[in-house]
């Protein structure tokens, strides 16, 4: 391989001769061939946005000469369409605070920036990695907004993937809507429930995770860019802070806030948390949405059988015709991953010391990772398994005939010991509470059937009136 030589503070660095990285990234690879994991690429874009800003901020300042402040925001908007991504080679797990992937990125736009201004590669003397490209930033305050700017990015397309979810789920709600099964509660039978209602329940429950990843979107949009080193802004402009934040709000298409406190923004990563906490959040209602899933499904002969999700795979290599819920498999262990990135998020958010946290590039890693995974996983549970569901009628209907917590509806006419006891006697004898109560004869027949309907079970229904109660 051809090489070329590099010069750092630390000395000479061979580099790979075709690299636009250079010898900072090249210590960084050398020194942490940990995972195999390289940034995301949406991290990769927003660094690239980050600097794309920061030019034209200095260059507005006259801080940057035009020329450098024009190749640099060219080669930034070459790193923002992705055509670099093989230029970020350092591994997700490396030193602190992030220092090596923001000189990746400081390296590789700089080495394109050189290109075209017609240099060669690592001729730092037409456009310097640390003097032009990082001017007036410190990995301090780019790489955590890089990080924040990566994750609202991403939420975006969770969300999306999220929305469709929720329709998926809401259709499937409105078309089970005239499907009576029984309710289940601690795993035994419950009152009367409609199909419909326990999918729009699911859809519900999308929605409202919608609405903690907008919430905590909200905690993204406060950035800490222009605190420099501890956030006091040294070596930048007084007008920097508010105008780089500015200019990345335009090339981003985010609406990003300057925050009022630098030094809460670089001591705290309360935003990650939260971005963390959401998608552990969402995790958990997916999780507990394909357990069901997999639980009504179960049989087709032993088990609930209430609903058939299409087939997607053999589900066995030694029993025949076997087929699995492989999709709510996949959601459960997804959201597993993405509650483990969480907890690693945590540890790492409260890790901070006095001016900075340098465990940033675990939360984002983390962050990112998850948020990948579970768009991913809801696009593929909404059109491979959810939009496919059908609904065992029978088996359902039967399910509500027998379930004995039918006996609750009588509670308000002849009380809750003398329902009790006509459940008890439906658990011993097999026959339907319907057949016991009307037998009892403790109510006319017409008031009993009526009571006993398990359509009036699901909807709030006010006792029939007291007149009706009576024998005749």
């Amino acid at each position: 391989m051809k090489t070329r030589t590099e010069k750092d503070s630390l000395g000479e660095k061979q580099v790979p001769a075709d690299a636009y990285y250079g010898s900072q990234t090249q210590r960084a690879v050398e020194n942490y061939p940990i995972s195999g994991y390289h940034a995301h690429a949406k991290l990769i874009q927003a660094i690239a946005y980050v600097k794309k800003a920061a030019a034209l901020a200095n260059r507005k300042l006259k801080l940057v000469p035009d020329k450098i402040a024009d190749a640099i925001i060219r080669a930034t908007d070459e790193v923002i369409a992705g055509k670099l991504n093989d230029q970020f080679v350092v591994d997700v797990y490396q030193a602190g605070a992030g220092v090596s992937f923001h000189m990746n990125a400081n390296e590789v736009i700089a080495n394109r920036a050189i290109e075209i201004l017609g240099g060669a590669r690592g001729d730092y003397s037409v456009v310097n990695p640390n003097d032009h490209v990082n001017f007036g930033q410190s990995t301090n305050d780019v790489f955590p907004t890089s990080t924040r700017l990566a994750s609202l990015l991403l939420f975006d397309e969770v969300v999306a993937s999220c929305e469709k979810l929720e329709a998926s789920l809401a259709r499937k709600g409105k078309q089970f809507d005239h499907i009576l099964k029984s309710g289940r509660t601690h795993m035994m039978d419950a009152v009367p429930v409609r199909l419909g209602q326990e999918f729009r329940g699911y859809s519900t429950a999308i929605n409202r995770a919608i609405r903690a990843l907008r919430s905590a979107q909200d905690f993204l949009r406060e950035v800490g860019l222009g605190g420099s080193a501890v956030g006091t802004g040294v070596n930048t402009h007084p007008k920097f802070q508010k105008l780089v934040v500015a200019e990345l709000s335009k090339v981003s298409g985010q609406k990003l806030i300057a925050t009022d406190d630098l030094r809460y923004a670089m001591q705290s990563n309360l935003a990650m948390s939260m971005a963390s906490s959401a998608l552990r959040n969402l995790a958990l209602e997916l999780i507990r949405i394909g357990n069901d899933l997999r639980l009504l499904s179960s049989g087709p002969n032993t088990g609930l059988a209430e609903i058939m999700l299409p087939t997607l795979q053999p589900g066995s290599s030694i029993m025949p015709g076997k087929v699995n819920p492989v999709m709510a498999e996949l959601t459960a262990m997804v959201g597993f991953q993405a509650i483990g990135a969480d907890i690693a998020t945590a540890l790492a958010v409260q890790a901070g010391q006095l001016e900075l946290n340098v465990m940033m590039p675990t939360m984002a890693w983390n962050v990112l990772h998850a948020a990948e995974i579970l768009k991913n996983t809801m696009r593929q549970l909404a059109e491979k398994c959810i939009d496919g569901i059908q609904a065992n009628e029978a088996r359902c209907r039967f399910y509500a005939n027998a379930t004995i917590s039918v006996a609750a509806a009588l509670n308000p006419y002849i009380g809750y010991l003398a329902a009790a006891e006509i459940a008890k006697e439906s658990v011993k004898t097999g026959r339907t509470v319907t057949e016991i109560a009307l037998e009892r004869k403790l109510l006319d027949d017409k008031l009993m059937k009526e009571i006993l309907d398990p359509i009036r079970m699901t909807e709030p229904e006010a006792p029939i009136e007291a007149a009706r109660r009576k024998k005749k």
